[in-house]
């Protein structure tokens, strides 16, 4: 059932109404705009009648203040004084549509279904256009654990803000996907977004890259060409790697961040650009600047505001989750059918350091994915994993000796402790071989089988 509001300074006919819809919506009634006002407030309204006339107030006015604070609830004006004049009016003031009195029922409801229905159409577009967004920001940023909670606030605090951002984290931890986060969900979202990676770019072509360039300002250059600042006009442009950036353009960047203009190479005339810069880099730059290999003046300008990606080690309670949403990435893309993977490989995903990073895993999920022979992945799958085991690559405490203990080595040690370090030691060794470990551990495979579920 909808929730209807009448607003009608007539007692009379706001119950009379009340009685022939109760049966097939939740009704309310009030008598005054202020009174209409709070409902709205404080309930939800699905559909709205409205008298063209409450005493002394203007009903169109008070439909202009509710349009204001919700547009979309649809609203039918009702009124004993119609006329083509108010009616057209009603309208262009945000009315669904306009009905006279004494009212036909019939009509009245065929109407309301109609306004309802156009509602709940307008409803479902807004949650379509709200997951198109999100797939250009958070939803393409997997995570549930607290380090990227803090990420996710961040990004919500300053997507609107047009202060510089600098970006920090290591290699593969997704600091392009922050960055595309905060574009995509900010007022700036409805224009060009553009991603440079400093060190991808050939030296000799960053300024006309950045800047654009004339026609015969070089070599080459047939034709005028925009540069990313003058494409990214009212946008976003994402530095990436800024740290490896030459120092000459280090000067000239900063020119254009306090002008708020460029000049296109082998173009004597400025160009005003409106562009939000956020800058990433996995370098300190603060040692840079100490060695000379970065501004200081460029520094400050661009950390006003940091965001710090944590790398997956940090948040390894992701790692399920991540992995899920690359196979299902990459089964799309190769058309497999793969499930899952087997806890056998979760078990040691989570206890990898990933060097990597997110870009890591995704790299594993891929060709997992591809050489897939069945419906969930095993260890089988993941040679690169096995290699790194093999290598002793994996996370953990180790015991105290490394090789044959001396002797109280193990003094102050849960035996249960004790137990799980000796079946991933062993599991380490014999490359993820479960057969091969519980033969060496003299359990059967069963077992070990049970042992790692328990410490999954």
């Amino acid at each position: 059932m909808s929730n209807i509001l009448i607003i009608d300074d007539e007692k009379n006919i706001c119950v009379s109404l009340s009685y022939a819809l109760e049966d097939e919506h939740k009704v309310h009634w009030v008598l005054t705009p202020e009174e209409a006002y709070l409902y709205i407030k404080n309930q939800p309204v699905e559909l709205i009648l409205l008298d063209l006339k409450l005493g002394c107030h203007d009903g169109i006015q008070v439909l202009k203040e509710i349009k204001s604070s919700h547009p979309h609830i649809p609203v039918i004006i009702m009124t004993g004084f119609g006329s083509i004049d108010s009616s057209v009016e009603a309208v262009k003031a945000g009315a669904y549509h306009y009905v006279s009195k004494p009212i036909i029922l019939d009509e009245l409801k065929n109407l309301m279904g109609h306004a309802l229905e156009n509602a709940g159409l307008n409803k479902q577009v807004a949650h379509l256009n709200q997951l198109l967004k999100a797939q250009s920001g958070h939803s393409e940023i997997i995570g549930r654990s607290a380090a990227m909670a803090s990420v996710f606030t961040m990004i919500d605090k300053v997507k609107n803000i047009n202060s510089n951002i600098l970006i920090l984290g290591e290699s593969g931890a997704g600091k392009d996907l922050v960055a595309k986060a905060i574009h995509y969900g900010s007022n700036r979202q409805k224009h060009h977004y553009e991603a440079v990676n400093c060190t991808a770019i050939p030296f000799n072509l960053l300024e006309s890259e950045f800047f654009g360039h004339k026609k015969g300002a070089f070599t080459g250059a047939d034709s005028d060409r925009k540069g990313k600042f003058e494409l990214c006009h009212k946008g976003t442009l994402f530095l990436d790697e800024i740290g490896d950036m030459d120092l000459g353009l280090q000067a000239k960047l900063l020119r254009v961040m306090q002008d708020k203009a460029i000049t296109p190479v082998g173009s004597n005339q400025a160009i005003q650009v409106d562009v939000r810069l956020i800058a990433a880099t996995n370098k300190d730059l603060k040692k840079a600047v100490e060695q000379g290999a970065f501004r200081e003046d460029l520094y400050y300008r661009l950390n006003v505001i940091t965001i710090k990606v944590p790398p997956l080690r940090q948040r390894k309670e992701d790692i399920p989750l991540l992995l899920q949403y690359f196979i299902k990435k990459y089964n799309r893309q190769f058309g497999k059918q793969v499930t899952g993977a087997h806890r056998d490989v979760l078990f040691l995903l989570e206890r990898y350091d990933f060097p990597g990073n997110v870009r890591e895993l995704e790299n594993l999920a891929e060709r997992a994915v591809a050489l897939s022979e069945g419906p969930v992945l095993t260890l089988a799958d993941l040679p690169e994993l096995e290699a790194s085991m093999a290598a002793g690559d994996l996370g953990g405490t180790a015991l105290p000796g490394g090789g044959p203990l001396p002797q109280g080595a193990l003094a102050g040690f849960r035996l249960d402790a004790i137990e799980r370090q000796a079946i991933l030691d062993t599991l380490r060794s014999t490359i993820g071989n479960r057969k091969k470990a519980a033969a060496l551990l003299g359990v059967t495979e069963r077992t070990l089988r049970n042992k790692l579920k328990e410490y999954h």
